[in-house]
């Protein structure tokens, strides 16, 4: 009797499995987490002893030859790689409950500054249906009394109530009557938007204090640390962690004056106060950009008790969200290349409207320096999805530094290098990414039991 037939692909790892190097080949596929795409570097590599420059031990790869070297993508969309966005999760929220509670060279006193959790939205840019809850019932979506219909024709309400995962939220009811051309144009804006509002939270903090700008910047310093999220009709809003220290940083108090409800009370009058004019009135019109006017403020609790949202809710809540792209709004992952390509997208009619709104304006002079047409894929978002002030915290460098010193002490200790002054000198380049089919199955198995880089 013969068994059950082998699939090509676990026939392919058994017999790498009969070959000299598995062990070592196993070892650098286990070692990157279970990534979808990883990296092929070709090169060499030596620990060198700093002090007399002697090379103590030669460093290679999964190859016999000890020449080829894979690498994580590093890719931070759960989209494009789960095991690598994990990582990046892991350590946006070490990140953002640093600057909360301390740690990672942030010292614990700045639990004791004044900090909020603030949520910036887009503005309307025509009705579109959602999802309304209260006490637990679903609502209708948009209900109204009288029945009326826009110009083209189609009611402007809606009775519905819709599921969770109905497909026609974020849909406008109508498509006509919606402001596409405004929507990629803020869109495009949002991160200068932010700018601004930075710029006119420290100008009424000031107001507030009865201080100049100039004087405010000598006693208090504010620091944030965000993320953006798209929401069903494909805009961006802005979830942030807004913080007061004092003058040099996370490491002084901020003034008693300063206090969490002046911060509170400031954020919506300044993000009242942000606009910006948007290019090419001459093509789409006049347009002053703005944020919406829901803006949520809410103080974060030192502790884990009470109703108050607590620094760990909050760093795990932005953490989420840093690895989501437009694909959470149905976008895209890939960039777009030609206007060809759109007709093959699969996209609901209201995304690819706002793909095809981005590459036409991207195509018009007055637009050009937006790069529409780049990020038509991210629904004319070009900004970065999670960013911090530069003293809110540590940096993603210095936890990924952390890391590899942490590997390579483990390393030295392997070797009996341990207490050597050593360095790795090595020269690697690019030679392709992703797995062979018999590496493919075995990181398969590694992501699905969600191990660690590392491991």
């Amino acid at each position: 009797m013969t068994g059950p037939k082998l699939s090509p692909d676990v026939a392919a790892l058994l017999e790498r499995a009969a070959q000299p190097d598995f062990f070592a080949w196993r070892r650098a596929v286990i070692r990157l987490g279970g990534c979808t795409n990883p990296i092929h570097l070709v090169g060499s590599a030596a620990l060198v002893d700093t002090g007399t420059g002697e090379a103590l031990a030669a460093l290679g790869g999964s190859e016999p030859t000890g020449m080829r070297l894979l690498t994580a993508c590093g890719n931070r969309r759960s989209s494009v790689c789960p095991a690598c966005s994990r990582l990046y999760q892991a350590d946006t929220y070490q990140l953002v409950r640093a600057g909360l509670v301390g740690g990672k060279e942030v010292p614990p006193s700045v639990s004791r500054h004044p900090r909020v959790f603030a949520t910036l939205t887009a503005p309307g840019f025509g009705p579109v249906h959602t999802r309304r809850e209260h006490s637990g019932r679903v609502r209708p979506c948009r209900p109204r009394r009288d029945v009326q219909l826009c110009p083209h024709g189609a009611p402007l309400g809606c009775t519905a109530r819709h599921a969770s995962e109905d497909a026609c939220l974020g849909e406008p009811l109508c498509p006509h009557c919606y402001d596409y051309a405004g929507a990629v144009l803020w869109q495009s804006c949002a991160g200068l938007l932010w700018h601004r509002f930075g710029i006119e939270l420290r100008r009424e903090i000031a107001r507030q204090a009865g201080l100049h700008r100039q004087e405010l910047a000598e006693v208090v310093r504010v620091s944030y640390a965000k993320v953006a999220e798209y929401q069903r009709r494909g805009l961006v809003h802005f979830h942030a962690v807004v913080r007061l220290d004092g003058p040099d940083g996370p490491g002084s108090l901020p003034p008693s004056w300063a206090t969490t409800d002046l911060l509170a009370d400031a954020v919506p009058v300044a993000v009242a106060r942000v606009r910006l004019r948007a290019p090419g009135a001459s093509v789409v019109g006049a347009r002053d950009l703005r944020f919406g006017t829901q803006v949520d403020v809410r103080p974060v609790a030192a502790s884990e008790m009470g109703e108050r949202p607590s620094s760990g809710a909050v760093a795990g809540y932005i953490a989420k969200y840093a690895t989501k792209g437009a694909e959470s709004a149905g976008a895209v992952d890939g960039r777009i290349r030609s206007a060809r390509e759109m007709v093959l997208l699969p996209v609901r009619a209201h995304v690819l409207r706002m793909i095809a709104t981005c590459w036409w304006l991207g195509g018009l002079p007055a637009f050009a320096d937006l790069g529409l047409r780049r990020w038509a894929h991210m629904l004319g978002y070009g900004g970065h999805f999670s960013t911090k002030s530069r003293r809110y915290s540590t940096t993603l460098g210095g936890l990924r530094r952390a890391r590899a010193d942490h590997r390579a002490e483990e390393q030295r200790d392997t070797l009996g290098l341990a207490g050597h002054p050593v360095a790795v000198v090595g020269q690697w380049r690019y030679a392709g990414r992703g797995y062979s089919p018999e590496a493919a199955l075995l990181a398969a198995s590694v992501g699905e039991g969600g191990g660690p880089h590392g491991a």
